[in-house]
């Protein structure tokens, strides 16, 4: 079995899950190219307003599919195609993605989980889960894109700590440092993230839509000069007339 990456929508919530049984949800090479047209499929949704993205099974993510790297990382062509368009073309896909992602972060997060983790918007985790990317065992550095994607969100001095270390860091830690946002009992992940993924979903999808936008862009470098034209292009969207007439009248809005 090469594991899936399957979604459904309930409502405003979209729910993604990353499944390898017996592998602890290692992505396959089949697997990114699900979690790109995954998230295609989510960007265009006429309903959903934030996903919640899981692991099964009690784990988040503990890497890439080991069994698979002899028929094809040998080979200099084969592995840039595997990191820049398979392994990138999912990550990306996540990135692009307008809607709040919110992770819930069990047991192993390693490797292609840290970057899958690293995608996504809000984090919970669970006391017990383990973070990680100790390829350095293996041979091999982390892809220019996905180190640049795991330091940005997790720091500079994490992803040394985590490539150069080989280091595998607890939860406490990666709360302490910033990368996991809501530090829960083990038993409480996924109600803890539902219920977040569920109030992020109550906010104006358009705010969501501009932050998320606006936030990318300043990551790929952009100043903030360079973004003031056109934004304020919602002024007289209805969102924004909804959320400034509910709080004038003192009730929730209605978006």
């Amino acid at each position: 079995m090469v594991g899936q990456v399957t979604w459904t929508v309930q409502g405003a919530l979209a729910e993604v899950v990353i499944s390898h049984p017996g592998k602890f949800n290692a992505m396959s090479r089949a697997m990114w190219g699900m979690l790109r047209q995954v998230f295609g499929e989510l960007a265009q949704h006429p309903t959903a307003r934030a996903v919640l993205v899981r692991g099964d099974e009690g784990h988040f993510c503990a890497g890439g599919d080991i069994a698979e790297y002899p028929g094809f990382r040998h080979d200099q062509d084969a592995l840039t195609h595997f990191h820049e368009q398979e392994v990138w073309g999912g990550l990306n896909a996540m990135l692009q993605c307008d809607l709040p992602l919110v992770a819930a972060l069990q047991g192993n997060c390693m490797g292609a989980g840290m970057e899958m983790a690293s995608c996504c918007d809000l984090r919970v985790a669970g006391q017990s889960s383990r973070f990680g990317a100790p390829i350095a065992k293996l041979g091999f550095p982390m892809a220019p894109r996905e180190a640049a994607l795991v330091a940005g969100a997790a720091g500079i001095s994490t992803a040394r700590e985590m490539l150069l270390g080989a280091a595998v860091l607890d939860a406490t830690a990666l709360a302490q440092r910033g990368f996991v946002h809501r530090l829960v009992p083990d038993a409480d992940v996924l109600n803890a993230a539902r219920q977040w993924a569920h109030q992020v979903a109550t906010l104006s999808p358009l705010a969501a839509r501009l932050n998320k936008q606006t936030l990318r862009a300043l990551e790929a470098g952009a100043t903030p000069s360079e973004l003031v034209a056109g934004a304020y292009c919602y002024a007289n969207h209805p969102e924004h007339q909804e959320g400034i007439s509910a709080f004038l009248a003192k009730r929730q809005p209605s978006f």
